[in-house]
């Protein structure tokens, strides 16, 4: 979809899985392993420095001076060995992404569109290649497309991300993106958190009967994205990679990126300094709830909403999400929830629209508490509901 931002034209778009770059030459080079060892990182800016320590594991990080490397050096040489690039294969098609390792034993987490090529087959050969250089095998074990994330299973001995809290995240905090843009396996980036809590709307990657396209406004509903934002480059190929803080911790799977205007002959354009990543606690739920049963649940409110507007008296509050209608029965009504109210706030999160409402529902597990602040004639009321399940939505 397109929105109008400061009057300037911005497309939320998929990283669509890149295809592998053509092979470079063979050539000399320097790898300095990192074998329990500590890389400290510079302190330069009030950064704090980074210590990496990976017994028995080596880093294929490239340092020709290790007298003058940095914290964003430290960061790349402790999670690139927990970051894959993944090719994708079909009958007619393919592609290549990336994902973040989450056990030894070869569990790895990536989007689902990267394993469903955009969402057109589930049908698709899976080959993930270490940044070691071992290239192996692997299978699907479960698919969310509600929150694009699925997770894969190859074989071998792998070295796991360490997660970061991305709660505890704020702007401005420097981040390193590492994934393999346009096929450019190993690649990294860096830049800062531009924003949080940021709502974007996107085709689904569930398998259906035609290609995932950029939700244009109408047809089927777009699926809403709570997500963090980020100046540090991504581009397509990026997709499933990981964002991390300046400790080397997991705080984001990368997701999409926002492209000005359209891209010609057909393809994506790159990055122009916003992408976005899947926040890492909701990363974390949704990959174990697909490791131990195949799938994700989510929440469900069970009420209509829509955006409000500046007749439906806010208060202190421009914005927010209006109740058109209730589901019988349904989570929302049960809580106390109405007809014409108009929720500003979920779990603490200020609500500004419909699709920012519904990303925060979603992000859910099924049967949760929520606390919902609403606007109810002129006055704001607090109510405490507990969700429903989207999987029995009819």
């Amino acid at each position: 979809m397109s929105i109008d931002n400061e009057n300037r034209q911005f497309t939320f778009a998929y990283q669509a899985p890149a295809a592998p770059a053509a092979p470079a030459k063979s050539r000399r080079r320097f790898v300095m392993p990192v074998v329990a060892a500590v890389i400290a990182g510079a302190v330069a800016g009030g950064v704090s420095s980074v210590a990496v320590s990976r017994l028995g594991q080596t880093s294929t990080v490239v340092i020709n001076n290790a007298q003058s490397v940095n914290w964003v050096t430290g960061v790349a040489a402790k999670a690139m060995p927990s970051v894959v690039t993944i090719s994708v294969g079909a009958s007619t098609s393919g592609g290549s992404g990336s994902g973040v390792v989450l056990t030894k034993d070869g569990l790895i987490l990536t989007n689902a569109h990267v394993v469903t090529l955009d969402g057109a087959t589930n049908k698709v050969s899976i080959e993930i290649k270490t940044s070691t250089g071992i290239v192996t095998t692997a299978t699907v074990v479960g698919i969310d497309p509600t929150n694009d994330l699925a997770v894969i299973k190859a074989s071998g001995t792998f070295v796991p991300i360490e997660f970061g809290d991305s709660s505890k995240v704020n702007v401005g905090d420097n981040v390193v993106a590492i994934g393999a843009p346009l096929g450019l396996e190993e690649s990294v980036t860096t830049g800062i958190l531009s924003s949080l809590n940021r709502t974007i709307q996107v085709a689904s990657s569930a398998v259906n009967d035609g290609t995932l396209q950029l939700w244009s406004g109408s047809g089927a509903a777009p699926v809403s994205l709570r997500v963090l934002q980020t100046d540090a480059a991504i581009n397509p190929g990026n997709s499933g990679g990981a964002l991390l803080n300046s400790k080397g911790q997991l705080i984001g799977i990368n997701v999409a990126i926002a492209s000005a205007g359209s891209s010609t002959s057909g393809s994506q354009s790159g990055s122009i300094g916003v992408g976005f990543s899947i926040p890492s606690n909701i990363a974390k739920r949704i990959s174990d709830q697909l490791i131990k049963g195949g799938k994700a649940s989510h929440a469900l409110l069970g009420a209509l909403v829509t955006d409000a507007t500046s007749s439906d008296s806010v208060a202190a509050f421009s914005n927010g999400a209006k109740i058109v209608k209730l589901t019988p029965g349904g989570a929302a009504e049960r809580g106390g929830l109405k007809v014409d109210d108009v929720v500003v706030k979920f779990n603490g999160q200020v609500v500004s629209s419909a699709s920012e409402l519904t990303a925060e529902v979603r992000l859910e597990a099924a049967n949760s508490k929520a606390t919902i602040v609403v606007v109810r004639g002129g006055q704001q009321v607090t109510v405490t509901v507990t969700l429903g399940d989207a999987a029995n939505a009819k």
